[in-house]
């Protein structure tokens, strides 16, 4: 049986991402949305929320290239000159295996960031994160233990099926994401062992920020059984900070209000984690 669930990544990024958030959900596909907590537009996307009661919301923790939820002076092995989160991951997750004080400081930033949402008053959906970092295993480690202490009962793990993407665009050669696979099914398991939710498959890795209206047609057609995360960066548009370079956000939120899309998803049940939960 085919389950899905449409997420929009980045929520409370800017006033173009909520506003394509709240389009894409009240007159598309669109069925979830992962919030950053300390984003700069964080506060106008919880309002938001609370106006669209059957939109599901999780958790976006940043832990690699934005802004902390901690005063920057509180993370000094975590953050650059410019008080964002540093951007170089490889070095990053390097410093947290030898350093201690560092993932003392990312776990304090973790938990800050599931109080924050908590503050919200939002229901947790989901937990996932900015660039799939918490697939890094000691991260996930993290992860895990701050969201048993919250309530969190399903997380993403960043896994896509090849075949899906062959089926949908025919002679495409999008390659593997080889630096994360080994380290999700690390996490499917862990995961797993944990009693949490988490999808068969995940799509919109290999197209992130590409997402365009045919790519989303062609997954959707091509949905294998099981439970799959489609997942956006929707907007209405580019030229706010934090945006990624090259990303076609208002190609990816015309994907999800497209007629081919609603096409390809009816009668397929639809929702958010929760709503999948047994």
């Amino acid at each position: 049986m085919k389950r899905l669930v449409v997420t929009a990544d980045d929520f409370g990024l800017s006033l173009q991402v909520n506003e394509a958030v709240e389009q894409a959900h009240r007159d598309g596909i669109l069925t979830a949305a992962s919030l950053m907590v300390s984003a700069p537009a964080a506060a106008d996307a919880v309002e938001r929320a609370k106006h669209l009661p059957s939109l599901r919301v999780g958790l976006h923790l940043v832990m690699v290239e934005a802004w902390p939820t901690l005063p920057p002076a509180e993370l000094p092995d975590l953050v650059g000159p410019d008080g964002q989160i540093r951007s170089d991951m490889g070095r990053l997750g390097l410093d947290l295996a030898l350093k201690a004080s560092a993932r003392r400081q990312l776990a304090a930033e973790i938990e800050a960031q599931f109080r924050a949402y908590a503050a919200t008053g939002l229901s947790l959906d989901h937990v996932n994160a900015h660039k799939h970092f918490h697939v890094h295993p000691l991260i996930a480690g993290l992860v895990l233990a701050a969201g048993a202490r919250h309530g969190m009962r399903a997380i993403r793990v960043p896994r896509e099926t090849r075949a899906v993407l062959r089926a949908a665009e025919p002679g495409t050669q999008a390659k593997a994401a080889l630096d994360t696979a080994p380290w999700a099914a690390l996490l499917a398991v862990r995961a797993r062992q944990a009693g949490l939710l988490i999808p068969d498959r995940t799509l919109g890795l290999a197209w992130s920020g590409a997402m365009t209206p045919a790519r989303v047609a062609g997954l959707l057609t091509h949905l294998p059984d099981g439970l799959t995360e489609l997942y956006t960066h929707p907007a209405t548009g580019g030229g706010f900070p934090g945006e990624a370079p090259g990303y076609a956000y208002a190609a990816e939120r015309d994907a999800l209000i497209a007629a081919e899309s609603s096409a390809a998803v009816a009668g397929i049940p639809r929702g958010g984690f929760s709503d999948f939960l047994t």
